[in-house]
């Protein structure tokens, strides 16, 4: 059997790119899924697939609380959440409008920390709880026109390791993906040189099936531990790696 057979994974921006390719994936190993995504059409498919949809705006804090009640209610149980949803854009500091850096930054950082703060109470009672945070290398790179992606994914990184900390005291593990360069349509653009979203889901689940007493307030790449800033030079990043 399965070890995800009877498990309740949540991910946000499922209905399209890495979401998608996750909730499938948890979907083909038995678990329950709760997919969410700001566009509801695209859950349509997920919920003929057997995932419990629900369309939720992340940046919007009621959302994010409405999601993990309706997990909760749904399925009694989160033994995974997934902070996925994210968007991108690709402008000089100089040329964004009005409000939005703060909405980019209220997509990826806020809504993390709202999943995490309404998930962990849950999972303190439940006893157990794995919490997988989606950040990437741009945030360690200083590559141009991404400032809303970099500085959101860099302070999820440093959210994470508190969060971290804070439930040491229990077996809830919260770690941080990176997916590397994958083609998904948050870039604007189709980009088939790059790795397909599905090349990312052996690593999600590893991190959705930590044994107690695992690492926690890590960052994990195609499953291996990886070292945020300390790298020499950003000289080595591509301009679009997740």
């Amino acid at each position: 059997m399965s070890a995800l057979a009877g498990r309740t994974i949540v991910i946000t921006g499922a209905g399209s790119g890495i979401g998608r390719a996750w909730t499938e994936g948890f979907l083909a190993a038995g678990a329950c899924v709760v997919a969410a995504d700001i566009d509801g059409p695209r859950l349509t498919d997920l919920g003929q697939k057997g995932a419990l949809t629900l369309r939720a705006d992340v940046a919007v804090t009621a959302d994010v609380k409405a999601l993990i009640a309706f997990a909760l209610e749904r399925s009694g149980r989160i033994d995974a959440l997934f902070n996925n949803a994210g968007v991108a854009f690709r402008k000089r500091i100089e040329d964004l409008d009005d409000d939005e850096f703060e909405h980019h930054v209220a997509i990826h950082l806020f809504a993390t920390i709202a999943g995490m703060r309404f998930a962990i109470p849950a999972m303190r009672r439940a006893g157990y709880g794995r919490i997988i945070n989606t950040i990437s290398r741009v945030a360690e790179a200083g590559t141009p026109l991404n400032s809303g992606y970099a500085s959101a994914k860099a302070a999820i990184w440093a959210a994470t390791r508190s969060a971290a900390r804070e439930t040491a005291d229990a077996d809830i593990l919260i770690n941080m993906l990176i997916p590397g360069p994958t083609n998904t349509p948050i870039w604007g653009r189709d980009m088939p040189n790059m790795q397909p979203p599905s090349a990312t889901f052996p690593t999600a689940r590893m991190l959705a099936t930590l044994p107690a007493g695992g690492p926690s307030g890590k960052v994990f790449w195609n499953e291996r531990e990886y070292h945020m800033f300390r790298q020499e030079t950003a000289s080595s990043h591509p301009r679009n790696s997740s």
